[in-house]
């Protein structure tokens, strides 16, 4: 509240925010971890994923005990933020943002951070922030490098806070597909399974989406930075990429045209190779109720040592002299490890779980 520009009225409207923070891994967990002790009022944490040992090197809100229980990650994380802020309220949502759910997910949300680990789900997020006029800030960290860019979207009335702007002037920014109109092929660019990943790295794009997020929430959007940052921890270099032009020079399908294309499913897919992890993500479609998870587990009992609890089912199973993992979740979502074949995953999901 010391803060110039920010004062006990930026930290009631704080209060009185929503951020969703999407992918609680390094960039999420540092993120929500920031915000809730900042008090922001509200976060939702949307995750798919289970805390593993490998994340303890870079995603500081889990410990071993999280690991030992198999605990999702978005459940874990809200353990943890309740002992730091009992003063926020921290949604946990254990299901992968796709386009039958990414609207209806962020509803609510005042800004849209990203702590994923591909440009599908980024895609997603792009169109929700646009369509909706909801700020993103778009975050990504591999190797030793990082980039992140604060987006607030050209609206299809041009009247929100930063277009219309308290100084006379407009701070809409080009959105993330002016800039990266489509996904690097599968294969083209570098992953947390080719090269790793830096903590720090993490972290430093982290605490710049962090503070962005806190300048939109406040309403300071003349401090919003208009430049993309990027940097290489390791050949010591920070650049501020000038992107503004982008949105003025370019044809963009979505903030120009209004053409969601991931959002309607036009774009995207079915499974998602997982970064890092040597897994496949199948999302299966189910009309019905939740799945017995409980049913499951006793039948593939039989087939291998199964774990389960309220959140999810996880089976380490033998196929044809390989072994593999399934994570089972209560909506058909499966995480099959072992494999980065979507082929594979799918045929062992049919095997063992079934259709």
């Amino acid at each position: 509240m010391l803060l110039a520009g920010f004062g006990e009225p930026g930290q009631r409207r704080l209060a009185d925010s929503t951020a969703a923070v999407v992918g609680c891994g390094a960039l999420g967990t540092t993120i929500a971890d920031t915000l809730a002790r900042a008090g922001v009022g509200r976060l939702l944490l949307i995750d798919r994923d289970f805390v593993e040992l490998t994340n303890l090197q870079r995603q500081v809100l889990y410990d071993e005990q999280d690991v030992g229980d198999a605990v999702p990650k978005a459940e874990a994380a809200k353990r943890k933020l309740a002992r730091i802020n009992s003063g926020v309220e921290v949604a946990a949502i254990v299901d992968d943002l796709n386009a039958g759910n990414a609207e209806r997910l962020t509803a609510g949300a005042n800004v849209l951070l990203d702590g994923v680990d591909n440009f599908e789900t980024r895609y997603l997020l792009n169109d929700c922030a646009v369509k909706h006029g909801t700020p993103y800030v778009y975050g990504g960290a591999v190797g030793t490098v990082g980039a992140s860019l604060a987006i607030l979207p050209h609206t299809s009335r041009g009247d929100s806070a930063w277009e219309r702007g308290g100084d006379g002037q407009s701070h809409a920014t080009p959105c993330l597909r002016c800039l990266f109109e489509e996904a690097p092929p599968p294969g083209t660019g570098a992953t947390c399974d080719t090269v790793g990943v830096l903590g720090p790295a993490a972290q430093i794009v982290a605490s710049f989406e962090a503070a962005e997020a806190l300048k939109i929430l406040t309403g300071n959007f003349e401090r919003v930075s208009p430049t993309m940052l990027s940097f290489d921890l390791w050949a010591n270099s920070v650049r501020q990429l000038k992107v503004a032009g982008a949105y003025d020079q370019g044809d963009c399908p979505c903030c120009k045209h209004r053409t969601f294309e991931y959002l309607n499913g036009d774009l995207g897919s079915g499974t998602t190779t997982l970064c890092g992890r040597d897994a496949v993500q199948i999302r299966h479609k189910r009309d019905a109720e939740d799945v017995d998870l409980h049913a499951i587990a006793i039948s593939l009992a039989a087939h291998g040592a199964v774990k389960v609890n309220a959140f999810m089912l996880r089976a380490s199973l033998v196929d044809r002299g390989r072994s593999y993992e399934i994570t089972l979740f209560p909506d058909g979502r499966a995480i099959v490890k072992g494999t980065h074949e979507p082929n594979v995953a799918r045929s062992l999901y049919a095997k063992f779980i079934g259709s």
